[in-house]
Protein backbone atom coordinates (compact mmCIF):
# COMPACT_ATOMS: atom_id res chain seq x y z
CA UNK A 1 0.00 0.00 0.00
CA UNK A 2 1.47 3.40 -1.31
CA UNK A 3 1.23 5.99 1.79
CA UNK A 4 -1.05 8.21 -0.54
CA UNK A 5 -3.06 5.01 -0.22
CA UNK A 6 -3.39 4.34 3.61
CA UNK A 7 -6.85 5.85 5.44
CA UNK A 8 -4.36 6.63 8.82
CA UNK A 9 -2.03 8.88 6.73
CA UNK A 10 -5.04 10.25 4.65
CA UNK A 11 -6.69 11.45 8.36
CA UNK A 12 -3.00 12.82 9.34
CA UNK A 13 -3.32 14.95 6.09
CA UNK A 14 -6.06 16.70 7.01
CA UNK A 15 -5.31 20.45 8.95
CA UNK A 16 -6.89 21.01 12.15
CA UNK A 17 -7.72 23.91 14.14
CA UNK A 18 -8.55 24.88 17.73
CA UNK A 19 -11.51 27.47 18.28
CA UNK A 20 -11.72 28.83 21.73
CA UNK A 21 -14.10 31.70 22.88
CA UNK A 22 -15.36 32.97 26.07
CA UNK A 23 -18.90 35.33 26.27
CA UNK A 24 -21.78 35.82 28.33
CA UNK A 25 -23.90 32.71 28.53
CA UNK A 26 -27.22 32.36 27.25
CA UNK A 27 -28.74 30.02 24.97
CA UNK A 28 -28.30 29.04 21.58
CA UNK A 29 -24.26 29.09 21.87
CA UNK A 30 -22.91 25.69 21.15
CA UNK A 31 -25.75 25.25 18.51
CA UNK A 32 -24.37 28.77 16.36
CA UNK A 33 -21.03 27.04 16.57
CA UNK A 34 -21.76 23.55 15.95
CA UNK A 35 -23.87 24.10 13.10
CA UNK A 36 -21.53 26.61 11.96
CA UNK A 37 -18.67 24.30 11.64
CA UNK A 38 -21.53 21.57 9.82
CA UNK A 39 -21.89 23.78 7.37
CA UNK A 40 -18.69 24.77 6.41
CA UNK A 41 -17.49 20.65 6.44
CA UNK A 42 -15.55 20.71 10.19
CA UNK A 43 -15.30 17.79 11.69
CA UNK A 44 -15.35 17.92 15.01
CA UNK A 45 -12.56 16.32 17.52
CA UNK A 46 -12.89 16.93 20.33
CA UNK A 47 -15.30 19.75 22.55
CA UNK A 48 -15.06 20.72 25.39
CA UNK A 49 -17.09 23.52 27.29
CA UNK A 50 -17.73 25.32 30.73
CA UNK A 51 -21.31 27.52 31.89
CA UNK A 52 -19.77 29.34 35.20
CA UNK A 53 -23.26 30.12 36.83
CA UNK A 54 -21.76 32.50 39.18
CA UNK A 55 -19.67 35.01 36.63
CA UNK A 56 -22.90 33.92 33.94
CA UNK A 57 -19.73 33.46 31.36
CA UNK A 58 -19.83 30.61 28.65
CA UNK A 59 -16.59 29.02 28.18
CA UNK A 60 -15.53 26.40 24.88
CA UNK A 61 -12.84 24.79 23.31
CA UNK A 62 -13.23 22.85 19.99
CA UNK A 63 -10.72 21.27 17.98
CA UNK A 64 -11.93 20.21 14.64
CA UNK A 65 -10.74 19.13 10.74
CA UNK A 66 -10.87 19.89 7.43
CA UNK A 67 -13.93 17.50 6.22
CA UNK A 68 -15.11 18.27 2.49
CA UNK A 69 -14.86 20.24 -0.58
CA UNK A 70 -16.75 23.10 1.30
CA UNK A 71 -13.78 23.57 4.08
CA UNK A 72 -12.52 27.37 3.83
CA UNK A 73 -8.99 27.02 2.03
CA UNK A 74 -7.49 29.45 4.97
CA UNK A 75 -7.27 30.61 8.46
CA UNK A 76 -8.25 33.99 7.12
CA UNK A 77 -11.30 32.72 5.84
CA UNK A 78 -12.24 30.61 8.82
CA UNK A 79 -11.69 33.37 10.90
CA UNK A 80 -14.01 35.93 8.03
CA UNK A 81 -16.47 33.01 8.47
CA UNK A 82 -16.58 32.91 11.85
CA UNK A 83 -16.50 36.47 12.76
CA UNK A 84 -20.64 37.18 12.54
CA UNK A 85 -21.31 34.68 14.89
CA UNK A 86 -18.62 35.72 17.69
CA UNK A 87 -19.71 39.02 16.92
CA UNK A 88 -23.56 37.89 17.60
CA UNK A 89 -22.66 36.72 20.61
CA UNK A 90 -19.89 39.10 22.09
CA UNK A 91 -17.23 36.62 22.19
CA UNK A 92 -13.91 36.52 23.05
CA UNK A 93 -12.21 34.23 21.04
CA UNK A 94 -9.27 32.99 19.21
CA UNK A 95 -8.78 30.43 15.85
CA UNK A 96 -5.83 28.66 15.55
CA UNK A 97 -3.92 25.93 13.29
CA UNK A 98 -3.86 23.27 15.78
CA UNK A 99 0.03 22.91 14.78
CA UNK A 100 0.43 26.09 16.00
CA UNK A 101 3.48 26.26 18.59
CA UNK A 102 3.40 29.65 20.86
CA UNK A 103 7.05 31.56 20.94
CA UNK A 104 8.47 31.12 25.01
CA UNK A 105 10.74 33.98 26.66
CA UNK A 106 12.14 32.03 29.78
CA UNK A 107 13.38 34.14 32.88
CA UNK A 108 15.50 32.18 35.40
CA UNK A 109 18.08 33.33 38.07
CA UNK A 110 20.19 30.71 39.71
CA UNK A 111 17.93 27.77 40.09
CA UNK A 112 18.33 25.37 37.06
CA UNK A 113 15.66 22.69 37.17
CA UNK A 114 12.20 24.56 35.68
CA UNK A 115 14.76 25.93 33.15
CA UNK A 116 16.55 22.58 32.76
CA UNK A 117 12.94 20.57 32.07
CA UNK A 118 11.61 23.10 30.11
CA UNK A 119 14.43 22.55 27.85
CA UNK A 120 14.53 19.18 27.76
CA UNK A 121 11.07 18.93 26.95
CA UNK A 122 11.06 21.28 24.61
CA UNK A 123 14.02 20.19 22.54
CA UNK A 124 12.60 15.68 22.71
CA UNK A 125 9.22 17.28 20.72
CA UNK A 126 7.19 17.09 24.23
CA UNK A 127 6.77 20.19 24.92
CA UNK A 128 4.37 22.28 21.83
CA UNK A 129 6.15 25.46 21.68
CA UNK A 130 9.06 27.46 20.56
CA UNK A 131 11.38 28.70 22.88
CA UNK A 132 12.84 31.85 21.36
CA UNK A 133 15.34 32.83 24.05
CA UNK A 134 16.27 32.92 27.85
CA UNK A 135 16.87 36.32 30.24
CA UNK A 136 18.47 35.71 33.40
CA UNK A 137 20.15 38.83 36.21
CA UNK A 138 22.65 35.78 36.58
CA UNK A 139 25.52 34.09 34.06
CA UNK A 140 25.08 30.87 35.66
CA UNK A 141 23.00 29.08 33.05
CA UNK A 142 24.16 30.47 29.88
CA UNK A 143 26.04 27.33 28.83
CA UNK A 144 23.25 25.01 29.82
CA UNK A 145 21.25 27.50 27.45
CA UNK A 146 23.45 27.76 24.60
CA UNK A 147 23.73 24.03 24.55
CA UNK A 148 20.04 23.55 23.89
CA UNK A 149 20.71 26.55 20.79
CA UNK A 150 18.76 29.05 22.77
CA UNK A 151 20.04 32.61 22.90
CA UNK A 152 20.20 33.91 26.25
CA UNK A 153 20.28 37.20 27.44
CA UNK A 154 22.17 38.34 30.42
CA UNK A 155 20.12 41.34 32.19
CA UNK A 156 21.79 42.08 35.50
CA UNK A 157 19.91 43.82 38.11
CA UNK A 158 20.75 47.53 39.49
CA UNK A 159 18.30 48.01 42.67
CA UNK A 160 18.64 51.53 41.75
CA UNK A 161 18.03 50.92 38.04
CA UNK A 162 15.17 48.18 38.07
CA UNK A 163 13.16 49.91 35.48
CA UNK A 164 15.71 49.96 33.24
CA UNK A 165 16.35 46.24 33.53
CA UNK A 166 12.43 45.62 33.05
CA UNK A 167 12.74 47.70 30.16
CA UNK A 168 15.60 45.28 28.75
CA UNK A 169 13.43 42.61 29.28
CA UNK A 170 10.39 44.19 27.56
CA UNK A 171 12.64 44.84 24.90
CA UNK A 172 13.64 41.27 24.32
CA UNK A 173 10.26 40.37 24.61
CA UNK A 174 9.37 42.08 22.02
CA UNK A 175 11.77 41.99 19.46
CA UNK A 176 11.92 38.08 19.52
CA UNK A 177 8.17 37.90 18.65
CA UNK A 178 7.04 36.10 22.10
CA UNK A 179 4.24 35.20 23.32
CA UNK A 180 4.40 34.54 26.83
CA UNK A 181 7.13 35.09 29.38
CA UNK A 182 7.65 32.08 32.04
CA UNK A 183 9.05 32.88 35.39
CA UNK A 184 11.08 29.65 35.88
CA UNK A 185 12.37 30.48 39.29
CA UNK A 186 12.96 33.74 38.70
CA UNK A 187 13.83 35.40 41.53
CA UNK A 188 12.93 39.12 40.91
CA UNK A 189 9.73 40.79 41.50
CA UNK A 190 8.33 42.27 38.49
CA UNK A 191 6.77 45.71 38.66
CA UNK A 192 3.27 46.37 38.90
CA UNK A 193 3.54 48.11 35.32
CA UNK A 194 5.62 45.50 33.57
CA UNK A 195 3.29 42.38 35.26
CA UNK A 196 0.20 44.75 33.43
CA UNK A 197 2.06 44.92 29.99
CA UNK A 198 2.35 41.53 30.49
CA UNK A 199 -1.10 40.29 31.82
CA UNK A 200 -2.51 37.06 30.74
CA UNK A 201 0.96 36.11 28.93
CA UNK A 202 3.43 35.52 31.93
CA UNK A 203 3.43 32.43 33.82
CA UNK A 204 5.37 32.25 37.27
CA UNK A 205 5.77 29.00 39.61
CA UNK A 206 6.09 29.01 43.03
CA UNK A 207 6.48 26.58 46.34
CA UNK A 208 3.55 25.80 48.48
CA UNK A 209 5.07 26.96 51.51
CA UNK A 210 3.69 31.18 50.53
CA UNK A 211 2.36 32.75 52.52
CA UNK A 212 4.05 31.28 55.86
CA UNK A 213 7.51 30.50 54.97
CA UNK A 214 8.76 33.26 52.84
CA UNK A 215 12.29 34.71 52.67
CA UNK A 216 15.33 32.50 52.27
CA UNK A 217 14.87 29.38 52.90
CA UNK A 218 11.63 28.00 52.71
CA UNK A 219 12.36 24.06 52.74
CA UNK A 220 14.39 25.02 55.95
CA UNK A 221 11.63 26.96 57.73
CA UNK A 222 9.17 24.02 56.73
CA UNK A 223 11.13 21.03 58.03
CA UNK A 224 11.93 23.62 61.52
CA UNK A 225 8.15 23.14 61.35
CA UNK A 226 7.80 19.77 60.47
CA UNK A 227 5.05 19.90 57.36
CA UNK A 228 3.70 17.02 55.92
CA UNK A 229 2.61 18.32 52.97
CA UNK A 230 4.79 20.40 50.06
CA UNK A 231 3.78 21.33 46.38
CA UNK A 232 3.97 23.83 44.05
CA UNK A 233 1.77 26.48 42.27
CA UNK A 234 2.06 27.90 38.73
CA UNK A 235 -0.22 30.75 38.16
CA UNK A 236 -0.34 33.74 35.90
CA UNK A 237 1.14 37.33 37.08
CA UNK A 238 -0.42 40.05 38.15
CA UNK A 239 0.57 43.03 40.33
CA UNK A 240 -0.20 41.46 43.48
CA UNK A 241 3.04 39.20 44.34
CA UNK A 242 2.28 35.63 44.45
CA UNK A 243 -1.50 35.77 44.44
CA UNK A 244 -2.53 35.50 40.24
CA UNK A 245 -4.97 33.34 38.40
CA UNK A 246 -3.86 30.06 39.42
CA UNK A 247 -3.82 27.47 36.49
CA UNK A 248 -2.18 24.17 38.26
CA UNK A 249 -0.82 22.89 41.59
CA UNK A 250 0.59 19.45 42.76
CA UNK A 251 1.55 18.50 46.05
CA UNK A 252 3.63 15.14 48.08
CA UNK A 253 3.47 13.93 51.31
CA UNK A 254 6.35 13.80 53.61
CA UNK A 255 7.16 12.79 56.83
CA UNK A 256 8.90 12.91 59.93
CA UNK A 257 11.94 11.10 58.14
CA UNK A 258 12.51 13.42 54.91
CA UNK A 259 15.76 15.99 55.61
CA UNK A 260 15.56 19.20 54.66
CA UNK A 261 17.67 18.21 51.83
CA UNK A 262 14.63 15.88 51.07
CA UNK A 263 11.84 18.54 50.88
CA UNK A 264 14.59 20.76 48.07
CA UNK A 265 14.82 18.02 46.00
CA UNK A 266 11.31 16.32 45.92
CA UNK A 267 10.37 20.40 45.80
CA UNK A 268 11.85 21.16 42.68
CA UNK A 269 10.55 18.08 41.22
CA UNK A 270 7.11 19.42 41.31
CA UNK A 271 7.53 22.97 40.76
CA UNK A 272 9.49 21.24 37.32
CA UNK A 273 6.34 18.88 36.74
CA UNK A 274 3.67 21.59 37.24
CA UNK A 275 5.31 24.75 35.17
CA UNK A 276 5.23 22.05 32.47
CA UNK A 277 1.75 21.72 32.54
CA UNK A 278 0.73 25.02 33.19
CA UNK A 279 2.57 25.46 30.07
CA UNK A 280 1.64 23.23 28.09
CA UNK A 281 -1.82 23.74 28.89
CA UNK A 282 -1.74 27.24 27.76
CA UNK A 283 0.07 26.43 24.57
CA UNK A 284 -2.44 24.37 23.80
CA UNK A 285 -5.21 27.00 24.24
CA UNK A 286 -6.86 25.15 27.41
CA UNK A 287 -6.37 28.19 29.41
CA UNK A 288 -8.68 30.86 29.59
CA UNK A 289 -8.89 33.66 32.57
CA UNK A 290 -12.30 33.82 34.72
CA UNK A 291 -11.13 36.96 36.41
CA UNK A 292 -9.28 36.52 39.64
CA UNK A 293 -9.36 32.09 38.65
CA UNK A 294 -8.90 30.47 35.74
CA UNK A 295 -11.05 27.74 33.83
CA UNK A 296 -8.51 24.85 32.52
CA UNK A 297 -9.69 22.26 29.85
CA UNK A 298 -7.74 19.11 30.67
Amino acid sequence: MTPSADPASHEQAKPAFILTLSCEDRVGIVAAVSSHLAAIGGFILDSQQYADLEAGRFFLRIEFRAEGVSFPQSVDDLRSGFAPIAQDYAMDWELLPADHRPRLLIAVSRGSHCLNDLLHRWQTGNLPVEIVGVVSNHEGLRDLTEWHGVPYHYLPVDPDRRGEQEARMLRVFEESRADTLVLARYMQVLSSDLAGTLAGRCINIHHSFLPSFKGARPYGKAHERGVKLIGATAHFVTGDLDEGPIIEQDIERVDHRATEQDLVRIGRDIEARVLARAVRWTAERRVFLNGIRTVVFR
